[in-house]
This record gives C-alpha cells, structure tokens and sequence, in this order.
C-alpha cells in the first residue's frame, strides 16, 4: 500500500518553532480520532522555512486531508 506525506509549510524567523508546536496538535488529532499513524514530524528546510508532516496510507487520505488541510502532500519513501 502506497504511503502519503501531508506536509504543512510554515516560513519565517519563527518556522522552525511553529512547526515544531504544530506536530504536537497533529499528535493530539491521531489520539482524538484514534487513527493507526505511527509517523510523524518536522524539519527545516532553510533558515526561515520549516514543515510539519503526518504520512498516512493513501486509502485513509481523504478525511484526514479534508480535516486538517495540509498545505501539499506528497508520496511517502522512508529515508
């Protein structure tokens, strides 16, 4: 089964913060609806440009996607 990455971007002096605070509220919605998502995170990309991100199965994308509104998304490969 193919894996999605959603990814919300945030940019700024404050990215990495904020990116770091938004897993946390992605953790709490995994618990609230009881979901099967072990991945999770964030990263900087540049100085002033960070993500959060969730990797799903891409069968399950759909609500997950219309709840939390991810900026973009992309085919999951582990690193």
């Amino acid at each position: 089964m193919r894996k999605l990455k959603l990814i919300w971007d945030f940019h700024g002096p404050d990215a990495l913060k904020i990116a770091e605070h938004h897993e946390i509220h992605l953790k709490e919605y995994i618990q609230l609806e009881k979901l099967d998502i072990s991945i999770t995170g964030f990263e900087a990309m540049h100085d002033a440009h960070a993500i959060a991100f969730l990797v799903v199965d891409e069968s399950a994308m759909k609500p997950i996607r219309d709840a939390l509104k991810p900026h973009r998304g992309q085919v999951y490969t582990a690193e």
